[in-house]
């Protein structure tokens, strides 16, 4: 399975993530990226329909950057996942709320100062950017 993510940055280097729904059948009431699994179309085509369905903020395919991929595991019987984290150097719009039973809220936060209900491999991936690694991996040493 792969996952896109949107590592969104406001003019005062602030991170976009929302709320996950509680009810959420993943994650909820945690912090993530806008994110979305790809449906039969290539990574930055999903990320740019996630953006617009899940926010409405509209992103252009020549401004994305991948800037970090996450491979994880999120249990023993969990398929691995690869998660692929894009950043958007501009983009039009102000996040809304499109999809209520999935996201509840977007807020901006500062990456060195996250809440403590971030979902992990988020967390980690933010982590992994502000240091500077391409690369990270989560859930293998459990294995």
């Amino acid at each position: 399975m792969v996952g896109v993510h949107l590592y969104l940055q406001d003019e005062h280097g602030r991170t976009l993530l929302g709320l996950r729904h509680p009810d959420s059948a993943y994650a909820g009431n945690q912090w993530h990226f806008l994110a979305g699994h790809c449906e039969r179309e290539e990574a930055i085509s999903c990320l740019v329909r996630e953006a617009q369905e899940e926010a409405g903020l509209i992103i252009e395919r020549g401004n994305v950057e991948l800037v970090h991929l996450i491979h994880l595991v999120d249990s023993p019987s969990a398929r691995p996942r690869i998660g692929l984290v894009f950043r958007a150097r501009s983009w039009s719009g102000t996040p809304s709320i499109l999809e209520p039973d999935r996201c509840v809220e977007w807020r901006w936060w500062d990456p060195k100062d996250l809440p403590a209900e971030v979902v992990p491999y988020t967390r980690q991936a933010i982590e992994g950017i502000v240091a500077g690694q391409l690369y990270s991996q989560l859930g293998w040493d459990e294995r």
